[in-house]
């Protein structure tokens, strides 16, 4: 069997914290995995500048709210799942991901969970485990799955390397350049041939 494993923000929806940076006026909150390869280190300014200018997780779930998956996202879903089994992993959270997965139709999706207090104020983040993406891949493996798996990010490479084929999509320039052996490509008819090509089940046609 042939697993397809992707990530979420980035190649299916919108960058949830760049959308709220957007709407607050706080740059520095645009920054993601494709800035600041550490998730820790990136957690920790997050967490910090939301409590430097008084926003809990209410504030950004109405953000999420208005968003809606990247155009021909819910399509190339739908074309991926007649074709593979498909397991979205993200470094997002549960409390983040909930209404667009509703709008993807409800994939399976392996993420990370928010500590939240009475008030709202988001006090902090558990991880599902250290290097979720990889081991999930891993995973995956021992249970006789071929994977195929595409992400954007810094976060995302220790999946494609130890997934049996990687992908990026929508990465930015020095991502590709940092990671040469992978093919990257930009758009869903682009990434759709890459599965294909891929693939010892389906073949181009």
């Amino acid at each position: 069997m042939e697993l397809a494993c992707l990530d979420l923000e980035g190649v299916l929806i919108p960058e949830i914290w760049i959308a709220f940076a957007e709407k607050t006026g706080i740059d520095a909150l645009k920054a993601t995995t494709r800035d600041i390869p550490d998730y820790d280190v990136l957690m920790r300014q997050r967490l910090r500048l939301l409590d430097e200018h008084g926003y809990g997780l209410p504030a950004i779930q109405e953000v999420i709210g208005g968003l809606e998956p990247l155009e021909g996202a819910a399509e190339f879903l739908d074309w991926l799942r007649q074709r593979f089994q498909v397991v979205i992993l993200s470094d997002t959270f549960y409390e983040f991901a909930m209404p667009l997965m509703a709008k993807l139709g409800f994939p399976a999706l392996l993420c990370h969970r928010l500590e939240v207090d009475d008030t709202g104020r988001i006090t902090n983040y558990r991880l599902r485990q250290r290097d979720p993406k990889r081991q999930s891949v891993r995973a995956f493996q021992l249970l006789n799955y071929r994977v195929i798996a595409a992400g954007d990010s810094y976060n995302d490479t220790t999946m494609l390397t130890q997934a049996e084929a990687g992908i990026l999509f929508h990465a930015p320039q020095n991502v590709i350049d940092e990671f040469p052996q992978f093919p990257a490509v930009h758009t869903f008819d682009e990434l759709k041939a890459q599965f294909l090509a891929a693939s010892v089940i389906h073949s181009v046609c």
